[in-house]
């Protein structure tokens, strides 16, 4: 299994699309109002945005972007007018993140994990419950 896409909500796509591409992401489907897909720059995912009349009740969203040159990149993005609630930070589960919030209030992560992100030292290595099936 490998994942595709996320897809979070907005209440107006027309302030949430120039949000997305200023933090780098490549506008590949506009289908306004309803719903918009972005590439990420790495990889194969996708990331999208679809209209909705509410938003999450409660602390709402957390989407991860990693990046391999975070500070740098958090320096692009501040470059045009994107404000951050957190400037990069070193983490004491390994990871260096930076945190912010779309037009929408969704929680953004910026982040870079190293080898941490898949093998942090207290990964487990085989699950007790593991099933075979």
């Amino acid at each position: 299994m490998n994942l595709n896409q996320i897809t979070i909500p907005s209440l107006d796509l027309t302030k949430s699309i120039p949000f997305y591409k200023n933090l780098g992401l490549k506008l590949i489907v506009k289908s306004l109002p309803h719903y918009a897909r972005f590439e990420c720059p790495n990889g194969n995912s996708t990331f999208s945005i679809h209209q909705t009349e509410d938003l999450p009740k409660g602390e709402g969203i957390y989407v991860y972007f990693e990046c391999e040159n975070l500070d740098e990149q958090v320096e692009k993005i501040k470059r045009s007018g994107i404000e951050f609630d957190q400037e990069p930070t070193d983490q004491r589960w390994l990871w260096r993140e930076a945190r912010l919030k779309d037009v929408d209030g969704n929680q953004l992560i910026l982040f870079y994990g190293g080898e941490n992100r898949l093998n942090p030292p207290w990964r487990i290595e085989k699950e007790d419950t593991e099933r075979k099936l």
